[in-house]
């Protein structure tokens, strides 16, 4: 079989890709507009992990004709052979993706109007002529949906974004609240700096209160209708039933019999020379076990099988499909059986949130059941390429930038603000450029501004090619990270890189090492307080005579490495502590012996953490899982979050959560567990609240900041404008 030469650049490294089918061929979205998907049109994507495990995702337009889902599901077949029949395979159908597909994308899915057979190209320009209309919905998963540039397009509850080239206007309607906004504001930043590479301007607007240049758009403003409800909180079917099929040939023909209809199903059902369907689709999911022995035949088919079996069933036709050979399980997957045995794993998860006004709705109880049906894992951004070519970093000083020594590259410290220029060639194109804009968390609003005009400056005197990225202190991603030749990022808490500005410079100061599902090492000064430490990382602890080294018993030798840079920057004489053989000393350094993190639970997550949030915006409480990996800021603080780590549950509340959330949450989490596949009755449930969190739950998240709260989501947004 001739491979086709898009597949000679798949999966070479770890990160995301994007093929769009245009007339029977396969042609790349460029990284900056992945996300943005036409609705004429079907998609490939492939995602790479840092361990060479693959995801491949069919994503099929609403509008796409039956020629190009054809040759989607061909190229989606030829990729899977082509990268050795290993990866997990997804369907996805627009409005109906799965939270893997979802989780790619921080700043949400754009749907647009048209696609290939219309014209309408990928391409990162500096059209500054555009004049669309994008309806935001959605609080855990962000979809921007292009509608009719038009009055009757708007509702009171919802955010749009009136895109008009050069200037980009977030309206929010008066019954929106303040989480929705947020997400609205980052759905508008990814097109300023992507789409516009930030030479756009940006302007927040209520509804009253529209500029002339929106009245010009749209016209004359009529009397704008309520929201509507959420599609996304549409009641979901009970799962907790499945039924196991085998799928085979031995007769000649493609035949399917029934293997077992009561789960949990034992792993011992699933024979190495077969293939077969697990049915959910009272959920709208479909999945497909491959096994390694089965003939050529039968596993080539057997996405081809599931789609019959949907037919057949009468199921919707955005009902999902994972097609995946043995090794490559997913976490739902596994879930429908018992004590189910493989090597190791790693994955992640992530956020939600509550109400403005809430419209009478008959009061269904939710049906916690529906949760073990989502889908999660480690979504993180994708990577143009591994981090090899050029660096030059500017910190932002008095309006100017001023060129920082090359041998403190890969250290930020969190009262500056810097530029970073990365240069790097693709294929032996011409150099490509990318504009990362770090701002840390205690610079000042003078530094922030000046920091989005520099880049600007930079921007225009190479002429307008580069990418731009605003990368927040804490929250870098992993291209960024990458930059640094192997060495771990490291964040310093306050202070300057300026001489003399150094944070705590005689104080005791202690930094979190820890290194994620994608290799990166971060080294994250915290608050010097024993509570800060985790049995599963690395700290460096460095006082007025001592530098210690203390390894929790779940730490890698890749976080100690790190632990042996961070002290050769610090200075002084080291001390190697093992957790559980702390000296005097080292206590004495913290303040005192505290109960901090000593769940072993991170080490080797055979079960990946999971996230929830409980709302009833819709007049119905209900709980959403949300996509991708999550940090302290994915902690909605209007809404409760149902943490699960597998061996515990965690209830937090939100100090703007409402009384019903707070009241039903827990019985969501209790059924939640009882009801799951793979038999958890009992696990233990924590009620958490903001402000007070204990070290098992801080533990799961990195460098966590108590003082976070302190702070608005939206004012740090507005501060990038």
């Amino acid at each position: 079989m001739v491979n086709h030469k898009e597949f000679e650049v798949a999966g070479k490294g770890p990160g995301l890709q994007v093929w769009r089918v245009e007339k029977m061929d396969l042609k790349p979205v460029p990284k900056e507009l992945h996300g943005d998907f036409y609705t004429g049109d079907a998609y490939i994507l492939l995602y790479t992990t840092a361990g060479f495990s693959y995801n491949i995702h069919m994503w099929l337009g609403a509008d796409s004709s039956q020629d190009e889902k054809g040759a989607a599901a061909i190229f989606a077949t030829q990729l899977d052979d082509f990268l050795g029949g290993g990866p997990v395979q997804f369907h996805d159908v627009q409005e109906h993706e799965s939270l893997a597909f979802l989780g790619y994308f921080k700043s949400g899915v754009k749907y647009k109007q048209g696609g290939v057979a219309s014209g309408f190209q990928h391409a990162v320009t500096n059209d500054m002529n555009v004049k669309r209309l994008l309806h935001v919905k959605g609080r855990r998963v962000i979809r921007a949906t292009e509608v009719d540039m038009s009055w009757a397009s708007f509702n009171k509850g919802d955010c749009f974004i009136v895109d008009l080239g050069k200037d980009i206007y977030n309206w929010c309607g008066s019954e929106c609240n303040h989480f929705e906004r947020v997400k609205a504001l980052r759905v508008a930043i990814d097109i300023r700096d992507n789409e516009r590479k930030g030479r756009a301007k940006m302007h927040l607007i209520d509804e009253g209160s529209e500029p002339e240049d929106v009245l010009n758009a749209l016209g004359p403003m009529p009397e704008i209708p309520s929201r509507s409800p959420d599609d996304e909180s549409a009641e979901t079917a009970n799962q907790k039933k499945g039924t196991l099929y085998k799928i085979s040939d031995a007769a000649g023909s493609m035949k399917m019999s029934v293997v077992a209809q009561t789960n949990p199903f034992k792993q011992e059902m699933l024979s190495l020379s077969e293939c077969y369907i697990l049915d959910n689709g009272s959920d709208k999911k479909i999945f497909v076990w491959k096994g390694p022995d089965a003939n050529p035949a039968e596993r080539r088919a057997a996405a081809k099988a599931a789609e019959h079996f949907i037919k057949d069933r009468g199921y919707p036709k955005h009902t999902q499909i994972q097609v995946m050979p043995a090794g490559s399980e997913t976490t739902l997957f596994k879930q429908f059986f018992c004590n189910w045995m493989d090597k190791d794993q790693t994955t992640g998860p992530r956020r939600p949130h509550t109400v403005g006004r809430i419209a009478r709705v008959e009061q269904i109880p939710f049906d916690a059941s529906a949760l073990h049906s989502n889908e999660t894992m480690a979504a993180q951004h994708g990577m143009v390429d591994d981090g090899s070519g050029s660096v030059q970093i500017w910190r932002v000083e008095e309006g100017e930038k001023v060129s920082v020594d090359q041998s403190s590259y890969g250290q930020f410290y969190g009262g500056d603000c810097y530029l970073v220029l990365y240069t790097y060639n693709v294929r032996g194109r011409t150099e490509q450029h990318i504009i990362y804009t770090w701002q840390g968390v205690k610079c000042t609003q003078d530094e922030l501004a000046a920091s989005a005009f520099l880049t600007v400056k930079l921007d225009d005197s190479m002429g307008g090619s580069p990418v731009q990225v605003r990368v927040t202190h804490g929250q870098e991603p992993p291209h960024f990270v990458s930059l640094f030749r192997g060495k771990p990022l490291i964040i310093y808490l306050g202070g300057t890189s300026r001489k003399g500005g150094q944070s705590q410079a005689g104080g005791t100061r202690l930094f979190h090492i820890r290194q994620n599902s994608t290799k990166a090492t971060r080294a994250v000064e915290v608050q010097p307080s024993a509570s800060s430490l985790n049995t599963n990382d690395v700290f460096v602890l460095k006082s007025l005579d001592s530098v210690f080294v203390w390894k929790g018993v779940g730490a890698t030798d890749e976080e100690m490495n790190a632990a042996k840079y961070v002290t050769s920057l610090l200075g002084g004489s080291v001390t190697a502590v093992a957790e559980g053989n702390e000296p005097a000393a080292f206590w004495s350094a913290l303040g005192g012996k505290k109960d901090y993190q000593t769940s072993r639970s991170l080490q080797k997550v055979v079960k990946p953490p999971r996230l929830f949030g409980c709302s009833n915006k819709t007049g119905r409480l209900i709980a959403d899982e949300v996509p991708g990996d999550f940090t302290q800021m994915d902690l909605a603080t209007d809404d409760v979050m149902i943490m699960d780590t597998w061996d515990q549950i965690f209830l937090w509340i939100g100090n703007e959560a409402n009384k019903v959330e707070r009241t039903g949450a827990g019985k969501i989490a209790k059924d939640y567990v009882d009801s799951d596949p793979s038999g958890r009755r009992g696990v233990p449930i924590t009620t958490v609240k903001q402000g007070a969190e204990p070290p098992t739950f801080t533990g799961w998240i990195q460098a966590w900041d108590p003082k976070m709260w302190d702070t608005d989501p939206l004012e740090r947004i507005r501060a990038n404008f």
